[in-house]
């Protein structure tokens, strides 16, 4: 907590008009993602006209009008009286939500300036636990609320700065569309009934079965620079051979970068494990499916809910070994293979894993980052939530970043290029890359990653290894 903190109880506008009782069934996709609580920081540089009140006085009007809209964050996650099972965000009229506003002496939280010049990297904070909720920390949360993906959070800070700009300038809120919310009803598993207590059993025995590592890790964050992009995409271009998966016409500059992550990841994480060079890996993708005609009809466009899904190289039958990885296969034909992967996300696909899901406990259809298998690889890619161009009338953010206390081995988190990037038009992404602490030097050493990928500092700092200093355009890391 900060120096000095304060609390407001904030109801949504418009409450004493509520009902006594608001639900919002939970969608199979909300029981289906794993269960990890995100705290968000969301950078801003103000003016020096705009004073600590004022924000205050902006956000508490704009959370008002933006809780009367998502009336699913108001909402507690209880179980349904009909006895099936099911789960809604439960809102009733007196519910409030708290706004803490913690103060923070001079010296005990680094300046903007220094943020900015270490690039945004959360560990520049210290201990990042200190700028959550009491109780709410980052990370893995079985009993947390499966409330939205990336993108409902984009949307509900953009709802939300709409709101705050309306404030402070005195016009018109931006419009709100309950389809937003409401368009997630017609994934509700109602028609689906719960498969017996012996299948439970014996599907939570197989989960529980395999265990990823637990190794101490580090979140290294890297850049890629739109040029070296080009670079790297243009080298898997080249180098896919004719007996890559043919039915994978282009590679994309997603698809080559993922590619050369998994290559050096591979090749260094597999002299830490008991895996063989034939053993087959597990990647897995989180797939937004609002975008690339995935749904039909698509859900509504500023959709707030949870919509992924998840693509994994364990459902083809023909999949790459750890020797393919790492060092035999041309870095192309990786690649091919992750944009088969990636396409492989269709609307067929998808309702044949809804209806299986459907029929499992809802309990246990979220899938336990600690329960995957040694040399797994969890790419999620966060692009699209951009917040540059947001306006909160007090400012526009210069980044967002996901503040957690510990780093799994096995997460690669893909942020937007930042507005304030120091390449210009050359920035590119920022990508959160979590390695063991027994590897982090072995990876920041590595020739042929180092030729694409600049080392920016650290998202989260293990222990048991050096402090490495990173000198850039941005200042010192």
């Amino acid at each position: 907590m900060g120096s000095k903190s304060q609390v407001y109880k904030l109801r949504p506008l418009g409450w004493e008009n509520d009902p006594e009782e608001h639900r919002i069934p939970l969608t199979i996709f909300d029981y289906a993602v794993p269960m990890s609580y995100h705290a968000w920081a969301v950078y801003f540089e103000l003016d020096h006209q705009t004073s600590p009140a004022k924000v205050v006085d902006t956000l508490k009007s704009g959370l008002e009008r933006t809780l009367s809209q998502c009336r699913q964050l108001v909402g507690r996650l209880e179980i349904d009286t009909t006895g099936d099972g099911d789960y809604s965000f439960v809102k009733r009229k007196g519910d409030t939500v708290d706004l803490i506003v913690d103060y923070w002496d001079s010296g005990a939280v680094p300046s903007f300036e220094e943020i900015r010049n270490a690039h945004y990297a959360s560990s520049v904070l210290g201990d990042v636990g200190r700028f959550g909720a009491p109780g709410m920390e980052s990370g893995h949360k079985p009993g947390c609320h499966p409330e939205n993906d990336v993108m409902g959070w984009y949307w509900s800070a953009h709802q939300l700065a709409g709101n705050c700009l309306a404030t402070i300038n005195g016009t018109e809120p931006p419009p709100w569309d309950p389809a937003t919310i409401t368009d997630g009803y017609r994934f509700t598993p109602k028609l689906h009934t719960a498969q017996t207590r012996a299948e439970e059993a014996q599907q939570g025995a197989t989960a529980g079965s395999v265990s990823h590592s637990t190794k101490p890790a580090s979140s290294l964050l890297f850049h890629l620079s739109r040029s070296k992009a080009d670079g790297l995409k243009g080298l898997a271009t080249a180098s896919r051979t004719a007996s890559s998966d043919a039915s994978s016409l282009w590679i994309s500059t997603y698809d080559a970068f993922v590619a050369c992550i998994w290559r050096t990841l591979t090749k260094h994480r597999r002299g830490l494990y008991p895996v063989q060079d034939d053993h087959t890996l597990l990647l897995t993708e989180a797939i937004n499916l609002r975008f690339h005609n995935r749904l039909v009809p698509p859900v509504a466009e500023k959709y707030l809910r949870n919509l992924l899904w998840s693509a994994k190289t364990s459902d083809h039958s023909s999949r790459l070994t750890v020797a393919q990885i790492a060092e035999t296969q041309p870095l192309g034909n990786v690649a091919a293979r992750i944009r088969h992967l990636t396409s492989s996300a269709t609307q067929p696909v998808i309702e044949a894993g809804l209806a299986q899901l459907a029929r499992r406990d809802r309990t246990s259809r979220a899938r336990n980052i600690a329960q995957l298998p040694p040399l797994t690889t969890v790419v999620t890619d966060w692009r699209r939530a951009s917040l540059e161009g947001c306006d909160f009338g007090f400012g526009r953010p210069s980044a967002f970043r996901f503040l957690s206390r510990t780093a799994s081995a096995c997460m690669v988190i893909v942020f937007p290029p930042r507005v304030d990037g120091p390449l210009g038009e050359d920035e590119g992404p920022e990508l959160a890359v979590s390695v063991e602490d027994e590897l982090v030097d072995a990876v920041l050493d590595d020739a042929e990653f180092s030729r694409y990928f600049e080392f920016r500092g650290y998202e989260v700092r293990g222990q048991g290894f050096g402090a490495r200093v990173n000198v850039s355009l941005g200042g010192a890391v």
